[in-house]
C-alpha cells in the first residue's frame, strides 16, 4: 500500500538536483533581462541627448521666426498708424483729445 523508502528517496533527491540548477537558470535569466534591459535603456538616453541639441537648434529658429513676425507686426501697426494720421490731417478731421 505504501511507497518503497528507495522510491521516495529517489524522487527527493532528483527534486533536490533540479532545485539546485533553479537559482542559476533564475539568475542567469535575470541577469540577461536587466542587461538587455539596460543596454537599451543607455542607448535611449543616449538618443535623447542627441535629440536635446536638436531641439535646442528648433527652439533658437523659431524664436528667431517669432521675433520676425513680431517685428513685421509692429513695424506694419506703425505704418497703418502714421498713414491713419496723415489721412486724418488731410480730411480735416479734428484730433484733440480734449
Amino acid at each position: 500500500m505504501g511507497l518503497s523508502p528507495q522510491i521516495v528517496s529517489s524522487n527527493s533527491l532528483e527534486i533536490l538536483k533540479m532545485m539546485d540548477w533553479i537559482p542559476l537558470v533564475l539568475f542567469t535569466f535575470k541577469f540577461l533581462v536587466l542587461g538587455t534591459g539596460m543596454c537599451f535603456a543607455i542607448k535611449w538616453h543616449y538618443d535623447q541627448g542627441k535629440k536635446e541639441e536638436d531641439r535646442d537648434r528648433e527652439k533658437r529658429a523659431v524664436l528667431r521666426a517669432s521675433g520676425q513676425v513680431t517685428a513685421v507686426f509692429v513695424l506694419s501697426l506703425l505704418g497703418l498708424g502714421l498713414v491713419t494720421y496723415a489721412l486724418c490731417n488731410m480730411l480735416g478731421l479734428d484730433l484733440n483729445f480734449s
